[in-house]
């Protein structure tokens, strides 16, 4: 089981990035996929998640309207959508698989920076 994510950046506030996680060992469908980010000192905060059926999809109220998860079931790919960026979603990015359970699998993680 492997995520491997792409597409952070350094951008000004407004502007848009697209991250990309592309999932290898399983299938994507099979599990929740969950987006968290890692704010140098503030610490850990889930972003989103989608259902295996990729039907619904939770987000933090903070990103609500400007980030819009979705996947690409046939490149077994995820991805992450964020417009009108601001400083506040500086962070490391990872995307995180709920396989094998009971435990998770993580990402090496992409930087996103948004000055202030």
């Amino acid at each position: 089981v492997q995520l491997r994510e792409s597409g952070g950046g350094l951008v000004q506030p407004g502007a848009s990035l697209r991250l990309t996680c592309v999932a290898s060992g399983f299938n994507l469908r099979s599990t929740l996929m969950s987006w968290f980010r890692w704010i140098p000192g503030k610490g850990l905060e889930w972003v989103a998640t989608i259902n295996p059926a990729g039907s619904m999809v939770a987000y933090m109220d903070s990103v609500k309207g400007r980030f819009t998860m979705s996947r690409d079931d046939g490149k077994n790919t995820l991805f992450l959508q964020m417009d009108r960026l601001v400083s506040e979603d500086t962070a490391m990015y990872s995307c995180v698989a709920s396989v094998p359970a009971p435990f998770a699998t993580w990402g090496q993680g992409t930087e996103v920076t948004v000055p202030s």
